[in-house]
């Protein structure tokens, strides 16, 4: 033993030691780029916190194999990474992903269909401490092992794992705080120096700290946001406003729960239904939440895609309340009134969830109309065709049927639903005028002009029928302002049906005046071995110049190899005889030279 302290002392005293560990390298880590990238192309682009998991454990294996760091082969002996330990960047590497695996299997359970029940919470707490433990040792390795700035970002990582701990906790709400501002602090920092895209991450992560840290404000005191400002904060992307929006989430269905207990009736079309069941109630107060969003003030400045995510949402949230009243109708037993509520209940639900369909369902036409004119710009977007229209008035005309049909189900229909049938009636008049010019067009692009022109003129007969009717109708009830979109609508398609009928008719007859010309042209032009067209030469006609035969990937063109079907070429063919004396000649008869048949004697008897 003290051989041993006698030669550790020596080596501390030794002077070519200190001159080691003075010229031992700095390892460098750009740990927000490397996990951004990470993170991007292994499931955390679409919130799939499992892939990245897996991934994660990948990585981690393959770090122990190269490094040949295995904690054994038979028997698990564990080894600790420690300073004498990192003789390589990629140690740092093993202690980082140790923390990222962590992390994202405790957000992989904070996303399940239900939420955390007890023992996951208290799971995914434990594993939450797990990636603080190895984020902590991370940092304090890149102090002593790392450059400046790879200890500083090291710090403002394991500072943003504190504070992850401390928000799931729902404690130490100013100890949160403080470590989220001091990561938010070292990330601006970092991003006034290095490369653009250095300074675009840093910005970027700024920006998903900053909901959590106004909730921390919000939750000290602070801050006096309200619900709808929670809201429009929560609306932020990137993986590390994940776990603010779960707590928010869960915070706003208990807000719902309570304010549920108020909501006793279901009113539509001047039928009350009442609402016993508090899972149904909450998924249809949640619903008529997100509708204000639609139909409020604010809906105009919603872009498209943001309310087709508020429509699937509403639909989430009235699927949820029909399967619970189903569920409800198939354990009431006999118990005709409670059938008879759930019933109406169920029908008043389905009417307002196809209205939201028809809605929805006319948002997509608005913008496949958008893009129905628009060239192709430098994003390489889809252009729209006129079948695509087609088939979205299709989908309205169903639509508008089936509401229709829901509504005039019952027996004793109140005056309200009456005018909600008619309605969908005049509805389905447009839709069907709609369908039907897109239709022509469709047929006009196909070079059809007698179709397109026929159908032209049944569009705009179906669009004065449907203008005629939602005036009569808007002098009986009153002008709402669905009706009055309509009636323009109506009125720029009959227009539009006019005057694009007179084309189809101008452009067919222009085609059928020059229809022997461009025919003469065409045949006037024939050639059998193609000789005249000029074309690009084929592989086997330039194999001396250093040219592609085959276009690239996203370019579509036939590869030019070899011409199929080969071109006809002129051939020698055997000469043709015509025998012009064969029918003048007068041949000597040969019937002496004809073998006679001889015959026995029965046969002459009846010859």
């Amino acid at each position: 033993m003290a051989k041993v302290n006698e030669a550790a002392a020596m080596e501390i005293d030794d002077p070519n030691s200190n001159i080691s560990d003075q010229i031992s390298p700095k390892f460098s880590i750009n740990v927000l780029q490397l996990l951004k990238s990470a993170q991007m192309q292994h499931g955390l682009r679409h919130g799939d916190y499992t892939r990245y998991r897996r991934y994660c454990t990948a990585r981690l294996r393959r770090l122990y194999k190269s490094l040949k760091f295995t904690h054994g082969r038979g028997k698990y002996t564990r080894k600790a990474i420690s300073e004498s330990t990192v003789t390589e960047v990629r140690f740092l590497h093993v202690v980082l992903y140790m923390a990222e695996r962590a992390w994202s299997h405790a957000m992989e359970k904070r996303q399940l269909p239900d939420g955390p029940n007890a023992r996951q919470r208290i799971y995914l707490i434990g594993r939450l401490r797990k990636a603080v433990k190895w984020a902590d040792l991370f940092s304090h390795l890149c102090s002593v092992k790392g450059d400046s700035r790879t200890s500083l970002e090291a710090e403002a990582y394991a500072s943003y794992m504190k504070g992850n701990l401390l928000f799931e906790q729902d404690r130490n709400w100013d100890t949160a705080l403080r470590n989220f501002k001091s990561a938010r602090s070292v990330y601006e920092e970092l991003g006034k120096y290095g490369d653009v895209e250095n300074q675009v991450l840093c910005r970027e992560r700024v920006e998903e700290l900053e909901p959590s840290i106004r909730y921390c404000l919000h939750k000290i005191g602070g801050s006096n946001l309200q619900a709808s400002e929670l809201l429009q904060i929560g609306e932020m992307e990137g993986p590390a406003s994940d776990l603010f929006k779960s707590k928010l989430e869960a915070a706003m269905a208990e807000a719902r729960s309570q304010q549920a207990a108020s909501l006793t009736e279901f009113h539509w079309l001047g039928n009350r239904f009442p609402i016993t069941n508090a899972k149904t109630r909450v998924a249809i107060l949640k619903a008529q939440e997100l509708e204000k969003d639609l139909h409020g003030p604010l809906a105009d400045s919603l872009s498209a895609e943001k309310r087709l995510v508020t429509f699937d949402k509403v639909f989430t949230a009235y699927h949820e309340a029909r399967s619970c009243i189903r569920s409800d109708l198939a354990s009431a037993g006999s118990a005709e009134n409670v059938k008879d509520d759930l019933n109406g209940l169920d029908k008043a639900v389905s009417a307002v969830l196809g209205q939201r369909t028809i809605e929805r369902n006319q948002l997509l036409v608005s913008i496949a109309k958008s893009k129905l004119t628009r060239r192709r710009d430098d994003k390489n977007e889809k252009v729209t065709k006129p079948e695509e229209l087609v088939r979205l008035y299709d989908l309205l005309l169903q639509n508008t049927a089936d509401l229709s049909d829901l509504v005039s189900s019952g027996r004793d229909r109140k005056p309200e639903e009456v005018t909600f049938a008619e309605e969908c009636e005049l509805k389905s008049l447009a839709f069907r005028a709609e369908r039907c010019f897109y239709l022509a067009r469709s047929y006009s692009l196909a070079g059809k002009r007698s179709e397109a022109y026929a159908l032209y003129c049944r569009a705009r007969s179906l669009a004065e029928n449907a203008l005629w009717k939602f005036q009569a109708h808007s002098k009986t009830d009153q002008l709402s302002i669905f009706n009055r979109v309509m009636i323009k609508e109506l009125k720029t398609l009959y227009d539009e049906c006019r005057s694009y009928s007179c084309i189809e008719h101008a452009t067919g007859i222009i085609e059928e005046v020059k229809a022997p010309e461009n025919l003469s042209k065409k045949i006037s032009t024939i050639s059998l071995t193609g000789a005249d067209k000029k074309v690009e030469k084929y592989l086997l006609e330039k194999l001396d110049l250093y040219e592609p035969a085959i276009s690239e990937s996203n370019v579509k063109a036939v590869p030019r190899i070899e011409p199929f079907p080969p071109a006809f070429q002129s051939i020698p063919r055997n000469p043709i005889v015509l025998d012009l004396a064969y029918n003048a000649i007068d041949f000597p008869s040969i019937e002496n030279r004809m073998k006679k048949d001889k015959k026995g004697f029965i046969s002459r008897l009846w010859g």
